[in-house]
């Protein structure tokens, strides 16, 4: 089963339970589907890789909303516990993610391998690691943890 039709037997279930968090998020995500399908200069065809981008840019875009929210204080709280709906729901469709722990072994290990350590060069060390893990790991984690160990 493709990970679009497992969105589509998901909303089914959802509407037939009377769910509507679950089925408002996954309408919004099979809306952003569709947008990647319809732009233009698309040419590809919707594989699990494409949905699982999509749900990991929406991922991203509610981190960024939940801190906004969570600014706000008390007033933002109610859409801050949908968010955090809406956050599980998307890590559980989305691969297991590296650990701390070994996205820093990795990272040192890179770190290890570069001819010299200059903080200019944690641009090479996110490649590698991105390389390494691909979707696994964020780029601002892996970048976080370069600039640390190649400044000290």
């Amino acid at each position: 089963m493709t990970l679009e039709e497992d969105l589509r037997a998901q909303l089914t279930a959802a509407m037939k339970a009377k769910d509507s968090k679950t089925a408002n998020l996954v309408r919004m995500i099979n809306t952003k589907i569709m947008e990647r399908r319809t732009a233009k200069g698309f040419s590809g065809t919707v594989d699990d890789a494409l949905v699982l981008d999509v749900i990991s840019s929406y991922k991203k875009q509610m981190e960024k909303a939940r801190v906004d929210f969570l600014a706000v204080g008390e007033r933002g709280l109610e859409q801050v516990a949908e968010l955090d709906f809406e956050l599980a729901w998307c890590a559980k469709m989305l691969p297991t993610q590296v650990s701390g722990d070994e996205l820093r072994a990795a990272v040192a290990a890179a770190v290890a391998a570069l001819p010299q350590k200059d903080p200019k060069m944690a641009g090479r060390v996110i490649g590698t690691i991105k390389k390494q893990f691909g979707d696994r790991v964020d780029a601002a984690a892996i970048k976080a943890v370069a600039e640390e160990l190649l400044s000290s």
